[in-house]
């Protein structure tokens, strides 16, 4: 296994610089730093040739007249030279009618948003704007500095909160999370003992060490094309249309911006023995909201991530998922790669349906944490913005103090741990000053 290691290290260097142009899936695609299209490229230009319009294409247009409002041509005229003041779900309509293929930088996808940063953590330490906060300076406990200094080297730096495409950090791991899926079959997000050992054999065939180009060999082999899809997952314009239309490729609602009171709800759980509101569990500890469904498989390699950050937090925060609308059910987006792993559902037309979907999803992912499911109307996943997959942070208060960008290039439960991490941090301290904002006695401090 030491001379694998060995191998795979010298295969790194190789990975970095292929990263941008060799793209494994369509989600490894979404790691990659992508020259956005859509303020430049032309209906002409993203389409190799013109073909004759069919009743397939007319039905999409007619469907987006009625959504919203207008023509497409109408909607580009409307935002032409400012598309980046348009609405979310006007830019992501706009790009699909140009070819967009649903990857980073086109239409509705781009960063998170926070309340917090590396200026605002040094604020809170009355350390120096530019420096890094060292480990012993920091006032908060010693598990919460290890989530927030990323790379472990005993200081928070800007590059341990940078998460934008350009952080060398962020290039590494996304290289290793391309491996990581190569060598987990049933894309449940975790790699057992027995799928690490297959996945050498199946690399070595037989040997006893495997070269840089077996590795290479095995970490390429069945990719997609330019847009990184794999075969049968390629989606045609009408198809991405269609999904935007129906809320399933993404909610045509905002949801909150930070800063902005969370939106009440009150839903079942999955097994429907209880109800739980959010204006309950207010005024207690910060609350995270994940949101995300069965099919759209890179929620599913992401999830055990957020499972992580609850087995770590889960006595100082409240935790609740949600199940939303279907992102590629085989009457909508349906994707051969979901078909192969035996992911196969109908978008579910009922309350009923959508719970028993929701059930199949909690026990492929072992979901540990409360599992609400979202009313057939989708009211929930339309107020926050929840299709496919997001992640939020809510203060004690009832404030939204993260809200991750569009899964599934957005869904990064790192990223919302750190959130979270200086979320309990502002509530520790304002403890410590009291109401008043004086320090409080040492005798009435938390523990």
């Amino acid at each position: 296994m030491s001379r694998l290691l060995l191998r795979i290290s010298l295969l790194v260097p190789l990975l970095a610089a292929t990263e941008a142009v060799l793209p494994l899936d369509a989600w490894a695609q979404a790691t990659a730093p992508t020259k956005p299209a859509s303020a430049s490229t032309s209906p002409t230009e993203s389409q190799s040739e013109p073909r004759e319009e069919t009743e397939e294409d007319r039905q999409a247009l007619q469907a987006v007249q009625e959504t919203f409002g207008k023509s497409v041509v109408e909607l580009e005229q409307q935002y032409e030279g400012k598309l980046a003041e348009a609405p979310e779900a006007v830019r992501m309509l706009i790009d699909i009618s140009r070819g967009a293929q649903m990857l980073p930088g086109e239409g509705w996808f781009g960063p998170a948003k926070s309340k917090y940063s590396l200026d605002w953590l040094l604020a809170q330490h009355q350390a120096e704007k530019g420096k890094p906060l060292a480990a012993d300076d920091f006032r908060g406990l010693p598990h919460w500095l290890a989530r927030i200094d990323r790379n472990k080297d005993g200081m928070v730096t800007p590059e341990d909160l940078d998460w934008s495409d350009r952080s060398p950090w962020v290039q590494r791991a996304n290289m290793v999370t391309r491996f990581f899926r190569r060598m987990d079959p049933d894309a449940d997000g975790l790699v057992s003992e027995g799928e690490w050992n297959g996945f050498f054999r199946r690399m070595a065939q037989g040997q006893d060490a495997i070269a840089p180009d077996d590795l290479v060999d095995a970490l390429l082999a069945g990719t997609g094309g330019p847009g990184g899809f794999p075969p049968g997952d390629e989606p045609s314009r009408n198809v991405l249309m269609r999904g935007l239309i129906a809320g399933e490729i993404g909610s045509l609602k905002e949801g909150p911006n930070v800063g902005d009171t969370a939106p009440d709800f009150d839903l079942q759980t999955h097994d429907g023995r209880d109800s739980v509101r959010l204006a309950d569990l207010l005024g207690k500890q910060p609350i995270v909201l994940t949101f995300g469904n069965f099919t759209c498989g890179p929620f599913r390699s992401q999830y055990p991530g957020v499972e992580a950050v609850f087995r770590r937090f889960s006595h100082e925060v409240t935790f609740i998922s949600i199940y939303v609308r279907e992102a590629h059910p085989k009457d909508g987006w349906k994707m051969e790669s979901n078909t192969r792993l035996g992911v196969e559902v109908a978008q579910p037309k009922t309350y009923g349906e959508r719970v028993s979907v929701a059930n199949q999803c909690r026990e492929m992912l072992k979901c540990s944490m409360p599992l609400l499911v979202d009313e057939i109307d989708d009211r929930t996943g339309n107020a926050y913005s929840g299709m496919p997959a997001r992640l939020y942070v809510i203060d004690p208060q009832g404030k939204v103090v993260y809200k991750s960008g569009r899964g599934p290039f957005g869904f990064r439960p790192g990223e919302m741990e750190q959130a979270l991490v200086m979320c309990l941090l502002e509530q520790h301290l304002a403890q410590q000053r009291g109401p008043a904002g004086k320090p409080t006695p040492a005798s009435e401090k938390r523990p």
